[in-house]
């Protein structure tokens, strides 16, 4: 188990240094789902909602909230994403809709946080919007699914 690299010596939350870290290509992929009554899975699915297209509204403030993270997460190092997409599955056995994000940027930090966030708030964009028809939906499974560049190299998640 590595040392939690957020805290120094005296265990004081601080901002970890990357200067001197290289640069590399870096690329996060993170996932999460939400689940919902058939009715409002079938109103996201047919883009019959009145307030428009479900999905797209998501997929850009997912995108906005990438660019956003260092401001939302304390110790996080504002990056220079160079891209971003994010894909929806719809999985109409479940009334569910899953998310997955992939984040790049060259630097010397990764960008987890960026896809870990962009999940989240996408998904939160989908409640925000069909709330009115359905309180009870319910996002979950949030994960990193894959990460590349820098010291540790690749990872990809057991499950």
């Amino acid at each position: 188990m590595n040392k939690l690299t957020h805290f120094d010596a005296s265990g004081q939350a601080h901002m970890v240094n990357v200067g001197d870290k290289p640069s590399t290509h870096r690329i996060a992929i993170a996932s999460g789902k939400i689940k919902m009554l058939p009715e409002t899975f079938e109103m996201v699915n047919a883009g019959t909602h009145k307030k428009g297209d479900v999905l797209g509204i998501a997929r850009v403030a997912g995108i906005q909230a990438s660019k956003k993270t260092s401001e939302l997460i304390p110790l996080c190092h504002p990056l220079a994403l160079t891209h971003v997409s994010l894909s929806f599955e719809t999985i109409p056995n479940e009334s569910s809709i899953n998310c997955q994000v992939r984040a790049e940027t060259t630097g010397p930090t990764g960008v987890e946080m960026e896809a870990l966030t962009a999940v989240q708030v996408a998904l939160l964009t989908i409640y925000d919007m069909c709330k009115a028809v359905d309180r009870g939906m319910v996002i979950g499974d949030v994960k990193l699914l894959e990460k590349s560049g820098g010291k540790s190299g690749e990872w990809t998640s057991n499950n």
